[in-house]
Parts: structure tokens; C-alpha cells; sequence
């Protein structure tokens, strides 16, 4: 496994899974799955329904600019212990 990874994935919240590692954020209205996907060294977003949605409601991928500040923060300070680098999270795929 990537050292990198591996040191992403002792970070709070995080768990490795494959080639990935993931992280899940539940604010006070919305609730998202941030990936870091070591092969394509890139950062996305999804969007998490609601516990009380629909059954057939699933996640979707969001721009960066619809994730809140605090949690890109939160997200590139990750990274960058886990020494991988941040600017990463602003790579557009």
C-alpha cells in the first residue's frame, strides 16, 4: 500500500478502501463523501441524501465550489499531513 495513503487513512474519519481513502462530513444541513484516489492523485466531492430521502436518492459528485470552505480547509490540511500534496483538492478532473 502507498505510505501516503496509508497515513491518510490514520487521519480522523478516514478509512482506506482499494487504491482510496474516505472521509465523511455531516454538517448542519448537508452531508458529504470526500475520496482521495491515489492512483489519479485527485480529491472529489459527493453530495450524501439525507437519511430521510427517498431509498432511490444516491450520492452525486459536486464542484468544489459548492463544498463549504471550512471543509476544503479541513480536507487540504489532511493531505498535507498525510503528505500528500494539498493543492491536489483544487485539481479540476
Amino acid at each position: 500500500m502507498d505510505d501516503r495513503l496509508e497515513a491518510l487513512g490514520e487521519r480522523e474519519g478516514w478509512r482506506i478502501e482499494g487504491a482510496a481513502a474516505r472521509v465523511h462530513y455531516r454538517g448542519e444541513t448537508d452531508q458529504y463523501s470526500i475520496e482521495y484516489y491515489a492512483p489519479s492523485d485527485c480529491v472529489v466531492y459527493w453530495k450524501v441524501p439525507p437519511e430521510d430521502a427517498d431509498a432511490g436518492d444516491t450520492a452525486v459528485p459536486v464542484g468544489r465550489e459548492t463544498v463549504p470552505t471550512p471543509l476544503r480547509e479541513r480536507i487540504r490540511a489532511d493531505l498535507a499531513a498525510a503528505d500528500i500534496d494539498p493543492d491536489v483538492e483544487r485539481r479540476s478532473l
